[in-house]
């Protein structure tokens, strides 16, 4: 097998896991290139996704939807596969998580609609860049989610919470980190909520949903963006009867470099 290395260019990360690399969560593979988020839907259901994320935004920004049966995103990857250039996949049956799997040829139909939505990456890079701590890549858990009780707005038969990641900062690191994500909003953009977890649902930081616990120091206050992990959970409490998306961490590393997400 050949080893990933952080600076891999994100054709050679592709055609390494379509190769059958093993899967790896890939927080700080292809620095400066956009990651993103998956949904896969049948195209019966793709029309009411999309209205849920223009709905939904902060969540569910949207970066490309394929043409029905076509595996290729030609916007942001052309040449790339998206039934195996992921390092892992998961696959929902009415409303169940029911496999992980890091090939989805199998499971794959003519019927077939693909959503890439921004990812969080992109903006983390941009926290760095301003001088600003990004504690899970400190600290090796390379991303720590919740879900809320913020309510996401429906469509058709999408419907549920927002799920947020957060990270801990000084309070004028957080002023300073929602003007440098403010930028991003094909990224999560901003901020939904700066302080108390538990206004947004959030019983105890220390037992995240997803992802690994981070620190949360002396005069620190926790800092949450929303999540591209919101569809998979969506599709648990909306009971859809088939989607495949990303496993958490496991993202699409497209061509795009993040600068070009940027608002100038």
């Amino acid at each position: 097998m050949h080893e990933l290395h952080h600076e891999t260019e994100p054709r050679a990360l592709r055609q390494a896991f379509r190769r059958g690399e093993p899967p790896r969560v890939t927080a700080g593979l292809a620095p400066g290139y956009t990651q993103a988020n998956l949904v896969v839907l049948p195209e019966s259901s793709a029309f009411d996704f999309l209205r849920f994320c223009v709905r939904n935004p902060k969540p569910c920004p949207v970066l490309e939807v394929t043409d029905t049966g076509s595996p290729e995103p030609r916007l942001v990857a052309s040449g790339a596969d998206l039934r195996t250039d992921l390092p892992l996949y998961r696959l929902f049956r009415h409303g169940e998580l029911v496999e992980e799997l890091p090939d989805i040829s199998a499971y794959w139909r003519d019927d077939l609609v693909s959503f890439l939505l921004g990812c969080s990456f992109t903006f983390e890079q941009a926290l760095l860049d301003a001088g600003l701590p990004v504690r899970g890549l400190e600290a090796g858990a390379t991303y720590t989610a919740y879900t809320t009780s913020l309510a996401c707005l429906p469509a058709g038969r999408f419907s549920g919470p927002m799920v947020v990641t957060m990270r801990p900062m000084l309070p004028d690191e957080a002023v300073k980190a929602v003007r440098v994500t403010s930028r991003y909003p094909m990224a999560h953009g901003a901020p939904v909520h700066i302080g108390d977890p538990s206004a947004i649902g959030i019983r105890d930081l220390g037992q995240p949903d997803f992802g690994e616990p981070v620190e949360l120091r002396p005069g620190e206050t926790p800092v949450f963006w929303a999540c591209g992990i919101t569809p998979q959970v969506v599709a648990l409490h909306s009971g859809v009867d088939f989607m495949i998306t990303h496993a958490p961490g496991h993202m699409f590393i497209t061509d795009v470099r993040d600068e070009e997400l940027a608002l100038r």
